[in-house]
This record gives C-alpha cells, structure tokens and sequence, in this order.
C-alpha cells in the first residue's frame, strides 16, 4: 500500500498571490491556499518526497515529517528544486546523505545553486547528499518501484512517475503516445492543469480534461494550480465524475 500526502498543489508563484486581491487570493476556504506543487509517498518501510519546493521546510513541518529515505526530482525549475538545502535536519538526525534521484539536466541545477554542498572542504552542517542519475529506465527505492515517464513542459523533458497503480505527472504540455501508454491502467493520477486560459508550457483544465478522458482511470486529481483556475468548491463542483482538484494536506491510499 501507497500512503500519498500532496504537500503543495500551487504553481510557481503560490496562491495567494502576493499583491493581488482577486477572489481566489482572498478566499477564506483553506482549499484555495496553495504551497508550491509536492507530494510525499510512503510505504510500509519508505517515504519518499517528490521536488523540494521553496516551501518544503514547510511543507516538512505541518505534516510533521520527521523522516525521507530519498528526494525525486521531476525537472530544474526553481519552484519544484529551491528547498534543497532544508535537508540538513535529515542529514543531522539519520546521520546520513540524502539520496537525491535526479536527471543529468537536474543536477547541473543542483550543483549550481548549491555548489556549497559539493565542495571538497566544506564547513560542517552544510547539506549532505548522494546524487543518483536516473532517465527513463525503472528504478527502486526502498520497496517503491518508480517507472519514469517522460513528459515535455515546452522544450523542457519533465520526468513523471508510475509506482503500482499510482501516476504522477506535473509540469506537463505535451505527453507522446509511447510515455500515454505507461499511464494506461493506473487507478489513481495526478495531472497539471494549471488554468483555465491557455498557457505555452502546462495543460489547462480543458486541455488536461481532454487527455484524461479516453484513459478510464477511476480517480484523477488535477494538481499545480494558479489564482486563475478559480475558487477550489465552485470549479470541484463542475468536474466530471472521478475527477477532483487536489488541494494542500490531501491524503489517500492505493493498494
């Protein structure tokens, strides 16, 4: 059994916005407060965190996450990788690297915002971590089996995961019919769809509605959202059966 936390379902800027005073931003439904999109997937003996938002110390704390066996990364934007460096407290208490699962593009990022970490005579309490190369070959950790699947955000590859029934896929606007095929006869999905308008690098909520449809999975939910996708209960409440906007603290389990 998979125990999944969504950590943060908003997109790069966070709801609210700052500054902006538009019905979302202002919204009292604790629904409609977005940290930046992450999820933690644990097992019976594994707990693993998918993208170190900049909120992951966080994100960390108010789902009292004392303990990770590992870091995923899905692609080198600053909104999914910034909160890195709040490993330390991990490292300090299992007296341990981190396992951090990255692509080569990922950790050039990594090792460029946090050089600091890599540098042979380094002060201590400076974060520890172990980088392991992953691409589209499948991959465990712990008792978690991870198939990558690849996804294209504009020109950008973006790696999504399978483990079991369960699909992850964020930052998304294109998926080819090879790495569809990976996605078919999952129970439960996670998919951007970041907005009601348009956008040149993420699904919309039409665009992400339309890829869903032919797939059949039983339950979906619609994760990475901005201010501009609307109020969570008023858009929840228009969607197709089996489909739901993920929201901050949202557990659930799949055999």
């Amino acid at each position: 059994m998979l125990d999944i936390t969504i950590l943060g379902s908003g997109t790069s800027t966070g709801v609210p916005l700052i500054g902006c005073d538009c019905a979302v931003c202002t919204s009292t439904d604790v629904k409609d407060k977005r940290l930046r999109t992450s999820i933690k997937i644990q097992s019976k003996t594994t707990t693993v965190v998918i993208d170190t938002t900049p909120d992951f110390r966080y994100q960390m704390l108010r789902t009292q996450t004392t303990q990770i066996d590992a870091i995923v990364f899905t692609h080198p934007h600053r909104d999914h990788y910034a909160g890195l460096d709040d490993i330390r407290p991990f490292n300090f208490f299992s007296k341990k690297s981190m396992p951090i699962y990255a692509n080569e593009i990922t950790q050039v990022a990594i090792k460029r915002d946090f050089y600091y970490a890599f540098e042979k005579d380094k002060d201590l309490g400076l974060p520890e971590m172990e980088l392991i190369t992953i691409g589209q070959d499948p991959f465990t950790i712990g008792d978690i089996p991870f198939q990558p699947i690849q996804v294209m955000h504009r020109e950008m590859p973006v790696l999504g995961f399978r483990m079991g029934d369960f699909t992850y896929i964020t930052d998304a606007n294109f998926i080819p019919a090879s790495e569809i095929e990976k996605i078919k006869g999952s129970k439960i999905l996670i998919l951007n769809a970041l907005r009601k308008q348009t956008h040149p690098t993420h699904y919309n909520l039409e665009q992400a509605l339309e890829l869903i449809q032919p797939l059949g999975i039983p339950q979906v939910y619609l994760i990475h959202f901005s201010h501009q996708i609307g109020l969570h209960q008023q858009v929840e409440s228009n969607l197709p059966k089996g489909v739901h906007l993920a929201y901050d603290g949202l557990q659930f389990s799949i055999e």
